[in-house]
């Protein structure tokens, strides 16, 4: 299930591999912002690559705010009992944090269908994505967290261990996969130029943070232009505030055409082809933790949105306010700091060859179905902490 263009992202070479293997098919549900006209329409981009989209579930409300997303999983959570019985899967494998999760989790869970969650473990303190994601690792009965640390961290939500593996970011199998634009093919395709200095920027709510997105994204744009940093935008999530703030930034980028440009959907090649040819990132996304760091791409992370993450040397923390965020830039962009940067390690990397994808894939064929994988045990902690288990992968 994948419910917009980021999460596709991370899902895509796991749904190759699926595809591709023989004893195993794959079903695809696409929901959430997927199927809204103001983030592009982005369900045509599973078409392109070549997958057929089995359903699609409306669940999105038009309006901006809490009451709707509680709506909206209402909604979800009557559309994916229909679409589990339709469909009848034998796994449901959910990614990351997105309050869409609920709805499929829920129904699946009611219908006894196993559920694959991958990225658990981890902590964004400033966002509701923090209890979603750990509503789901208790509903879940296979882990997929990208690291060690996080791996640690569902065992001690009192998961099996021999349930829980870490083989890192399977979002960065993308980087086997695919050849990425040079710089020129990247200007031609977004028809704009990436003069130096030059920023990807991805600004989300912080949802536990009601009521400030409208002044907190007018000091980022005004850093922006304090700095004379020219900037790809890309938009913020169906949040509460979050279309406030792409109205914002929309706004921004006609007063500054030359300048800044704000894309619906950029799609994974041209989004990643900015990571590797633009000076830093800016934002609040978890894109500028888990996949800068591939790109040694320094990254300016304002605010709390992603307060507690694994963080690598490129990112910067800064605060809300424009001076803040003017000197993370200005940090960003220093030479001398970037230097150090070289030969950096991403903890979200897999430690070997082998593709994070191929061996979820795996593990999802080697399951065990029906009763046996349904019924989880509480793992309960020794005095040492989270028991190690033999079986288990370590990124």
């Amino acid at each position: 299930m994948t419910t917009s263009r980021a999460d596709y992202g991370l899902l895509r070479w796991l749904m190759q591999a699926i595809k591709e293997d023989p004893d195993l098919r794959l079903q695809v549900v696409a929901t959430g912002m997927h199927l809204a006209p103001e983030f592009g329409l982005t369900f045509r981009s599973i078409e392109t690559d070549g997958f057929r989209i089995d359903r699609t579930v409306e669940m999105l409300q038009t309006a901006d705010g809490d009451t709707a997303v509680a709506k909206s999983v209402g909604v979800g959570l009557v559309a994916f009992s229909d679409v589990f019985e339709e469909l009848r899967p034998d796994i449901v494998v959910l990614l990351g944090d997105r309050f869409e999760l609920l709805s499929p989790a829920v129904a699946a869970f009611v219908a006894r269908i196993p559920i694959a969650h991958i990225h658990g473990g981890e902590t964004s303190q400033g966002a509701i994505d923090e209890g979603v994601r750990h509503a789901v690792t208790k509903l879940a009965s296979l882990h997929f967290a990208a690291t060690e640390t996080y791996r640690r961290r569902i065992i001690q939500m009192g998961e099996d261990p021999d349930r829980v593996f870490a083989f890192g970011a399977p979002g960065l199998d993308a980087l086997r996969h695919l050849t990425l634009l040079t710089r020129a093919e990247l200007e031609t395709h977004l028809g704009f130029s990436l003069d130096t200095p030059s920023a990807i920027v991805t600004y989300h709510p912080v949802t536990l943070e009601p009521g400030r997105a409208g002044r907190r994204i007018d000091a980022l744009l005004s850093a922006l232009l304090g700095e004379n940093v020219r900037a790809v935008f890309t938009k913020a999530n169906a949040d509460e505030e979050g279309r406030l703030i792409n109205a914002r930034v929309a706004a921004f980028c006609r007063l500054h055409p030359a300048d800044y440009r704000l894309f619906d959907n950029l799609g994974q090649m041209a989004y990643l082809s900015c990571l590797r040819h633009a000076d830093l990132m800016v934002g609040n996304s978890s894109s500028g933790l888990i996949e800068t760091p591939a790109f040694e791409l320094p990254t300016v992370n304002i605010g709390d949105r992603q307060l507690g993450r694994i963080r690598a040397a490129n990112v910067i923390d800064v605060g809300y306010d424009a001076a803040d965020i003017a000197a993370g830039i200005r940090k960003a962009l220093s030479p001398e700091w970037k230097a150090g940067l070289k030969d950096m390690v991403n903890p979200y990397a897999a430690r070997d060859d082998e593709s994070v994808s191929a061996r979820i894939k795996q593990q999802l064929k080697d399951a065990e179905l029906g009763e046996t994988l349904l019924k989880q045990r509480f793992h309960d902690l020794g005095p040492q902490g989270p028991a190690e288990s033999p079986s288990s992968e370590t990124s």
